[in-house]
């Protein structure tokens, strides 16, 4: 068991396991987004920061076919920094809030050393959620879009280079569409935000299940975390409806693997510790 799971596994509690906790018809969800952590202030605008932690915590609502109603927002600012650097910073938690129909209700600010965000989303289901459990022997995975850009461009500037404005590191593309659409005809699913293989991990633990491949898939490819494309399980009856869903609504969807009984070993190193 990895740090991260041992300290998750410390709270004993039914709300959770998956992206976000369900009570009643709404999900809660919260993420970090950490200066000098999950980015350096010299990759990304203020602006750009505010909009890549508002979208890594909606995809988490999502991925449990929930609607964003509201936002909580902390934010720990360095002392250093301007009020020009504020306005960028409320104006991409706006832009996004807007975008996505959901209100910001409130929140904390602190002084720090550094700039550091936490962001809490309240969702409110689409019908029936979309959870990690619910897989079955048979049934094909597949996730959307293409993988392996981000770390790909991480590795860009983490080496002082560049990376264009649209690149998925920044500018993150959400798959809510095709998943509302869609969200019938899948059996589990979760966001890709540590890796397609890591996030298989936890699909095959909470389904003690593992996946025959029908594809190889690079590690370089496997292992690039922060994608946040769609991990989906379905089927094989829904297989040609989920094709068409994910064309409708300009999405790719790639089928890679079947669930099986066999032991899953995830040969990517874990992000957070």
């Amino acid at each position: 068991m990895n740090l991260e799971n041992y300290f998750i596994s410390q709270f004993k509690s039914p709300y959770i396991g998956d992206d976000g906790a369900i009570i009643g018809d709404y999900v809660y969800s919260k993420d970090a987004f950490y200066e000098n952590v999950h980015f350096k202030i010299n990759w990304m605008s203020y602006y750009q920061i505010a909009r890549k932690a508002m979208l890594v915590n909606i995809s988490d609502a999502v991925a449990m076919n929930a609607k964003p109603k509201y936002a909580l927002l902390s934010v720990a600012m360095p002392k250093t920094i301007t009020k020009n650097n504020m306005r960028e910073l409320a104006a991409g938690f706006k832009d996004v809030a807007n975008e996505h129909n959901l209100e910001i209700i409130g929140g904390d600010t602190i002084s720090n050393t550094k700039l550091d965000i936490t962001v809490s989303i309240i969702s409110k289901l689409n019908r029936k959620p979309l959870l990690r459990k619910g897989l079955k022997i048979g049934h094909l995975l597949a996730f959307t879009g293409k993988l392996g850009d981000s770390y790909k461009d991480l590795k860009k500037l983490l080496n002082n280079g560049f990376i264009h404005k649209n690149s998925k590191f920044v500018n993150i593309k959400l798959r809510d569409s095709f998943v509302f659409s869609s969200s019938r005809f899948l059996s589990a699913g979760m966001d890709i935000s540590d890796g397609l293989f890591c996030d298989l991990d936890k699909l095959a633990s909470t389904n003690n299940l593992g996946f025959k491949f029908n594809k190889q898939i690079s590690k370089k490819v496997a292992c690039s975390g922060e994608e946040y494309e769609m991990l989906i399980s379905f089927s094989p009856r829904y297989k040609k409806t989920l094709i068409r869903r994910a064309k409708q609504n300009r999405v790719k969807i790639n089928i890679f693997s079947k669930a099986t009984r066999k032991k899953y070993i995830n040969i990517c190193k874990e992000n957070h510790f």
